[in-house]
């Protein structure tokens, strides 16, 4: 009976669990046909121009097999750019290219590759394998965003990004996503990175965690991680709820990143958001979505997780 009281105390403390968000977040409010406008980049990134909303400039789609022979003319002119898939998810398949030595290709972690490496990729980005279902794709060539300077005491190697997750056209809660050695310089919580919970009202962190345990310093950069202010927060949570309206979804995770020279721009949206926001945040999900239903406010800052839990991926 063990599990049974772990789920009690989990909704005691407003916890969304993935049941729960399939059922009640997923089904009830988001339409199926509107799913694959936020599964497809290209498709998303016309509606946020649409829209006026800032995304990274497209620099070429390679759509074919046979398109692999002009690959070198298209990246002639470019000495940074990101490769990645168009139907991709969790960051899987992301090639990020800071330069050229000579012939060869700088990657964001100082590896150096080919242009025949660079061509394998593309094959292997067309192939499906990095794509929702495996199922055959394009592989995008985008501008490579650069770090904004409010964020380089708290990361490594790599460019944050802020989720936001919103219930009907409204924000819910928000983390940051920080890079750091060991997830290889991705904002990835599951390969390492590290999730801090963002204040709605002021924009400020407040609860980090890495691995799904509570930390209070950068790992590599030794900063505190609590109480960093995210720059244009107004404007990024403006920018959530314009592409929440557009794109039809009643739940809805809108990523964005903060340009050095641009300041946000969207870089995507997923009708799937997944609840570890939960565990950066050390709060539940449900108070939340209850207030927003009743239309009314709920506090927003306050931790209700221990801090020394470990919780599950799943949560």
């Amino acid at each position: 009976m063990h599990w049974l009281f772990g789920a009690r105390r989990l909704k005691q403390l407003g916890i969304l669990g993935m049941n729960h968000r399939n059922a009640a977040c997923i089904l009830d409010h988001n339409p199926r046909e509107r799913y694959p406008i936020v599964d497809d980049k290209l498709r998303m990134r016309e509606l946020c121009q649409e829209i006026g909303v800032p995304t990274p400039a497209v620099f070429a789609a390679v759509q074919a097999h046979s398109e692999l022979c002009r690959l070198p003319r298209l990246l002639e002119p470019l000495t940074d750019f990101v490769l990645k898939p168009n139907r991709g998810s969790a960051g899987r398949g992301v090639l990020v290219i800071l330069g050229r030595d000579g012939q060869h290709f700088i990657r964001h972690n100082g590896e150096r590759l080919t242009l025949d490496e660079i061509r394998q990729h593309v094959s292997d980005l067309l192939s499906g394998m990095y794509s929702l279902g495996g199922r055959p794709d394009q592989a995008i060539v985008q501008q490579r965003v650069l770090l904004h300077p409010d964020f380089e005491p708290i990361s490594h190697k790599g460019i944050p990004d802020i989720r936001v997750v919103l219930y009907r056209d409204e924000p819910a809660m928000a983390m940051l996503r920080l890079p750091t050695k060991e997830s290889n310089g991705r904002a990835n919580l599951h390969q390492g990175g590290i999730g801090a919970g963002v204040d709605l009202d002021s924009g400020r962190t407040n609860h980090a965690v890495q691995r799904n345990r509570f930390i209070e310093r950068h790992p590599d950069t030794g900063q505190r991680l609590v109480g960093h202010q995210v720059p244009y927060w107004d404007k990024i949570l403006d920018m959530s709820r314009r592409v929440a309206v557009a794109v039809g979804l009643g739940y809805v995770g809108v990523d964005i990143v903060v340009d050095a020279r641009e300041g946000p721009l969207l870089l995507e949206a997923n009708a799937r958001p997944g609840l570890a926001i939960q565990i950066a945040n050390g709060k539940g999900l449900l108070p939340r979505l209850q207030a927003i239903d009743a239309g009314t406010t709920v506090p927003v800052s306050r931790n209700t997780l221990q801090p020394d839990l470990t919780y599950r991926k799943s949560a």
